[in-house]
Order: C-alpha cells, then structure tokens, then sequence
C-alpha cells in the first residue's frame, strides 16, 4: 500500500475504503485495512506496515484460542489476545515496532 492510500487505515470510514479483510495468522502478516479479522493459532512475529509513519492498527482474532504476538519481529511486547476482543497495535515508526494492547470491556 502507498503511503497515498493512508485513509484504508483510518479509525474514521465512509464506504468508500476497503472492507475489513481476513487474514490466516502467519509469522508475519500483511494488514492492508484498519480493522483485520485474524484466524488461525501461529504466533504473530512481524507486521509488515502499510504505511511508513505512525499509524493504529485494529485485530480480532476469530479462533477460540488465538496465539500471543512474540518478539522476535517488529512487535515491542507478548500480548495474548483474546477471542473476538480487538487487540489495538500503535506503530513507532523510529522505533519500527508495534506496541499491542488490548481494549478493556
């Protein structure tokens, strides 16, 4: 994604952008709209961003037991999501890590 398109990322929509997409967990995953819906039980390593500034992404994971992110990537903390709870990640672009945390109910 061009850093053009950075309103696919915005927590602020109209039906213009994308619909939110469904990713398979992998070791790393490619998120293309704000808000992705992830399946599976790999753990999460690396978030390769869509844009090059600081920016929020917005995960929910659909499995019944959904896999902590690790380290060894671009994530800065283990967070272990639970089930269809969004899990917000900040990126820090000078940094080049994502900082996740979870929303409280």
């Amino acid at each position: 994604m061009a850093d053009l398109e950075f309103q696919n990322l915005s927590t602020v929509q109209s039906d213009k952008q994308p619909k939110p997409v469904t990713l398979a967990s992998a070791a790393t995953v490619v998120p293309t709209t704000f808000l992705t819906f992830i399946t599976g039980t790999v753990a999460i390593a690396n978030i390769t961003p869509p844009v090059t500034g600081s920016h929020m992404l917005a995960f929910v994971f659909t499995t019944t037991t959904p896999v902590a992110f690790t380290t060894t990537g671009n994530v800065k903390y283990v967070a272990t999501p639970t089930q269809n709870i969004p899990t917000l990640l900040i990126y820090d672009p000078i940094e080049g890590k994502y900082y996740p945390g979870e929303l409280a109910l």
